[in-house]
C-alpha cells in the first residue's frame, strides 16, 4: 500500500535537512576560520619578533651603519627557507637566479667538462664534451684541474670551483690542469654547446646507455642512442642512471614509454594529497633483457625510472641502495628578482610505493673498490664491477631463455612424433 507524505511533513523534513547542512557548513567554516586566525597570529608573532630584532640591532649594534642591507635580506630569506622543514628547499639570490636563467637559455656555459671532487681537493675530469673548449685544449678524462684564473682550487669549495668554470659565451679563463704529475696551463674560450645527457656504446654485444639527466633534451638524445645500439643487433641493454638526481618525471615517462610494454607508470601526489596517474606506456617496447645500474646518488626521477623498470618488466637493479628522494621541487621567482625552490609534490611508483627516505634496495649489491670510489675517472668498462655484474646477469638470462625455448621446441617435436 502506497503511503502519502503530507505537505507539512515534507516541509519539516526539508527544514531538518537544511538545518543539518547549515550546522555542518558552519562547523567547517568555523574550523577553517579558526585555523586562519591561528596562522595569522603565528605570522604576526614572526613579523613582530623580526621587527624587534631589527630595532635592537639598529639602536644598539655598533656597526649598524655599515650593514649590507641586500646581504642581510638574502640571509633572512635563506634562513626562512631553512626553517620550513623542507630538506630540499633552496633560496637563490637575484644574481644566482639570473645565472640559472642564463644557463637554461645557453647564455652561461662551462668549459665543457663533467667533474667530481677529487680527494686531493682539486677538481677531477670525468668526461669532456665534443667540440668544447676543454677538448680543443687537450683536456682529458682523468686530468685534475688545480687552478682557475690563478685561484688554487684547494682554497675554495668544490661548488665554487664548478661555478668558476662557467661564464658568458665567448669569455675566457685560464686553467691549470695536472696529468701524470705535470701541470699544463691553457687559456680557454667558452663556447655554447648542447650538453650531452645520454651516451651509448656496445660492450661484449650488449648495449650500454648512460642517462646522466632526465630532461627534454635527454628524451631526444635517448631515442637517437637506443636506435644506434639496436642497429648493432645487441642481445641486451644496460641502462646506467648512477649519479643521476634530476627532477623531470615527465622526461622519465617518455623514456620508459620507449622501453616498456603497455602499462600504467607511476603517480604524482600534490600538496593537497591528491594522487593522479603520471603517465602510461604504449604497446611498443624494446623486447630485450635489461638491467639498470644505480648508486647512492641515484635520486628522484632516476629512482622513479629504476623502480618502474623493475616493477613493470622485472628488470634487475645492480649497484648500491639509492638515495630515497621522491620529493619534487619547483623554482618560484620572487618579486625582487630572487627565487626559491620548494617541494611541490612527490611521486609514487607503479605499485603506489613511496620511497622517500627509504630508497630502492638493489637485486645485486656490488661495491666499488676504495680506489674507484676516490677516483671515479679511473673506472673503465673493463674494471667497472657494476657493468661486469650486469653482463653476467644478462648473459645468464639469455642462456635461461634459450634453454627454455629449446625445451619447448623438443616437447613440441616429441608431441608431433607421438601423434604420428
Amino acid at each position: 500500500m502506497n503511503k502519502k507524505i503530507s505537505l507539512g511533513a515534507a516541509i519539516a523534513f526539508m527544514v531538518v535537512i537544511a538545518g543539518i547542512t547549515f550546522c555542518i557548513t558552519m562547523m567547517v567554516a568555523l574550523n577553517h576560520f579558526n585555523q586562519m586566525v591561528h596562522n595569522v597570529s603565528e605570522r604576526e608573532a614572526m613579523y613582530n619578533k623580526l621587527s624587534n630584532i631589527d630595532n635592537e640591532v639598529r639602536q644598539n649594534y655598533s656597526g649598524a651603519q655599515t650593514i649590507d642591507e641586500e646581504y642581510l635580506n638574502d640571509l633572512i630569506a635563506a634562513g626562512y627557507i631553512r626553517g620550513i622543514g623542507d630538506q630540499y628547499a633552496s633560496y637563490y639570490t637575484k644574481s644566482e637566479y639570473e645565472a640559472m636563467l642564463q644557463e637554461e637559455k645557453g647564455e652561461l656555459v662551462s668549459i665543457g667538462v663533467r667533474t667530481y671532487q677529487d680527494e686531493t681537493g682539486y677538481v677531477g675530469v670525468l668526461s669532456v664534451e665534443t667540440g668544447s673548449a676543454a677538448e680543443q685544449n687537450g683536456i682529458q678524462r682523468g686530468d685534475l684541474i688545480v687552478s682557475i684564473d690563478g685561484v688554487d682550487l684547494k682554497t675554495i669549495s668544490y661548488t665554487q670551483a664548478v661555478q668558476m668554470l662557467k661564464g658568458q659565451v665567448g669569455t675566457k679563463c685560464t686553467i691549470v690542469y695536472r696529468r701524470d704529475g705535470i701541470d699544463t696551463t691553457k687559456e680557454l674560450q667558452r663556447v655554447a654547446l648542447t650538453p650531452t645527457y645520454v651516451t651509448s656504446r656496445v660492450i661484449d654485444g650488449i648495449g650500454y646507455i648512460e642517462i646522466r639527466e632526465f630532461n627534454d633534451t635527454a628524451i631526444e638524445q635517448f631515442k637517437e642512442e637506443i636506435e644506434k645500439v639496436m642497429k648493432d643487433n645487441v642481445t641486451g641493454l644496460i641502462l646506467d642512471v648512477r649519479q643521476n638526481n634530476s627532477l623531470s618525471i615527465d622526461a622519465a615517462n617518455e623514456i620508459l614509454n620507449v622501453l616498456l610494454p603497455s602499462h600504467d607508470l607511476g603517480y604524482i601526489v600534490d600538496t593537497d594529497g591528491e594522487s593522479k596517474l603520471s603517465g602510461t606506456s604504449d604497446s611498443y617496447y624494446i623486447n630485450l633483457p635489461m638491467t639498470v645500474l644505480v648508486d647512492s646518488s641515484t635520486g628522484c626521477a632516476a629512482e622513479y625510472f629504476a623502480a618502474i623498470m623493475r616493477e613493470v618488466s622485472d628488470v634487475k637493479l645492480i649497484g648500491s641502495q639509492t638515495m630515497g628522494k621522491s620529493a619534487i621541487q619547483e623554482v618560484r621567482p620572487l618579486t625582487d628578482g630572487s627565487a626559491i625552490s620548494i617541494t611541490v609534490s612527490h611521486f609514487l611508483t607503479s605499485t603506489q610505493t613511496d620511497i622517500e627516505g627509504v630508497g630502492l634496495k638493489v637485486d645485486y649489491e656490488i661495491k666499488l673498490s676504495t680506489e674507484q670510489t676516490k677516483n671515479p675517472a679511473s673506472v673503465t668498462d673493463e674494471t667497472d664491477p657494476h657493468i661486469h655484474k650486469a653482463i653476467e646477469v644478462l648473459n645468464s638470462k639469455m642462456d635461461g631463455d634459450s634453454q627454455a625455448q629449446s625445451t619447448t621446441e623438443s616437447s613440441q617435436e616429441s608431441s608431433e612424433q607421438t601423434n604420428e
